[in-house]
Parts: C-alpha cells; structure tokens; sequence
C-alpha cells in the first residue's frame, strides 16, 4: 500500500458539480470608459443526451449603464453545450451552433482558457470556491472591447 503522500487523489467529476441549478451574480465593467452593470438571475446545468454533455441556460435581468446612453435593464438569455473531454475534471464549452468556445475545469493546468472573437481576445479564469460555489472572471482586451466581467455562482439547495 502506497503512503498517503503519494496517494492519487480522487478525480474530480465536473459534469457531477455542475449538475443542477445555479444563482448568478455578475459585475460588468466596460474599462474603456469606466461604465459599470450587472447581471442577477439563474443558470442551469441539465443533462444533454449526447454522451454525457451538459447544456447551459443563463436567464436573468441585465443593468447596465452605457456612455452616451441611458442606462439599459431588461432580461437576457443565453446557453451553450457542454461536452465531456477525455478527462472528468474538465468539459469542453460550446456556442448553441456546435462552434467551439473554451474549456472549463478548476484545476491548476485547466483553470485558465481563451477564445479569439476578432478583433477582440477573451481570457477566462476559473475558481472553485467549495461544494456549492464558484465563480469565474472574463477579460476581454482588443480594439472593439476592453472589459472584465466577474460572476459568482451558488447552488440553489436541493436542485442537484
């Protein structure tokens, strides 16, 4: 028997965490003039059918303060697929269209990912918090955007 430091250490099942519905807290912030918004609402996690993949739905109301504008507020919607990698602590994001989007996991070599959306680069960093939380940053740098947009998640009680 192994000593317990050289023990492997349990895998992580990221579809298993996802599983389930989520409150979602954002804070938007457009660097570029220093206009600031959020986003509150709900995202869902539901089995997909397709070998295990998951589907991703975020609904909720968006504010946000536009320079030169009056202040937007009304409901947004999006979602994407999420699909199983050839490891449990990681899954594959994609656009509702089958376009590839980033990878997501929690892990030292996988918390981090990237999508080039011409012109613009978004960097995307992952964090487990515990059983129930977690939170994940976007920045977003280019010649059309400069923004960071923060958003919190914590697992609704009894929706696992």
């Amino acid at each position: 028997m192994n000593p317990p430091s050289l023990r492997q250490a349990p895998c992580f099942d990221l579809r298993a965490y996802l599983l389930g519905s989520w409150t979602v807290e954002r804070s938007l912030l457009d660097r570029s003039n220093g206009t600031r918004g959020t986003f509150t609402g709900v995202v869902s996690f539901k089995g997909s059918g397709d070998g295990g993949g998951l589907r991703f739905r975020e609904e909720g109301t968006a504010v946000w303060a536009s320079a030169g504008h009056g202040p937007f507020s009304g409901k947004a919607s999006r979602e994407y697929l999420l699909r199983r990698t050839g490891t449990p602590d990681t899954m594959d994001m994609f656009f509702p269209d089958g376009r590839p989007f980033h990878r997501m996991g929690f892990g030292p070599q996988t918390s981090r990912d990237q999508h080039w959306c011409d012109p613009d680069r978004y960097r995307v960093s992952y964090s487990k918090g515990g059983p129930d939380d977690f939170s994940y940053q976007w920045d977003i740098t280019g010649p059309a955007k400069d923004q960071r947009l923060v958003s919190v998640l914590r697992r609704i009680p009894g929706s696992a």
